[in-house]
């Protein structure tokens, strides 16, 4: 059994799986300075708000957040918090984003967002995006 997690008022073990994509589906990481500045901001955030950042996986248009917090955040909050402040700090620590992103904008409007169970679960999940961006290994077929 996992670590249960205490607040003020509050005992709680609950995680959130989210998928962030970059507006218009944009390419935009696979930089390891963007990669960089994404993961120090996630540690602010962390550190400002009492969000948990267990795991973060960065494909090239999409994010993957493996988050536990309090349970008197919820999932929308917690979500468009990270998302504007990552926004934010993205667009003034890199500027030439912007020409890539005529809008303004740099996620989408939308995400996914799943609860985790503990044990097996989240185990998969938390692997799963830690894969994210990395080279697949896909099955070897064999003739008979």
């Amino acid at each position: 059994m996992r670590t249960v997690k205490k607040s003020e008022h509050n005992a709680y073990q609950i995680h959130y799986h989210f998928v962030c994509p970059v507006k218009y589906r944009k390419a935009l990481f696979g930089f390891f300075d963007r990669e960089h500045t994404l993961r120090s901001v996630c540690v602010e955030i962390g550190e400002r708000y009492e969000y948990e950042f267990e795991q973060v996986g960065i494909d090239t248009n999409h994010v993957h957040f493996l988050i536990s917090t309090a349970p008197k955040f919820a999932p929308s909050v917690i979500i468009q918090t990270t998302k504007s402040i990552l926004a934010r700090e993205l667009f003034k620590k890199h500027p030439d984003l912007r020409k890539e992103l005529w809008g303004g904008q740099f996620w989408t409007d939308g995400f996914f967002v799943a609860t985790v169970g503990e044990g097996g679960n989240k185990d998969v999940i938390r692997e799963y995006v830690r894969k994210q961006g990395l080279p697949i290994d896909q099955l070897k077929l064999f003739d008979f």
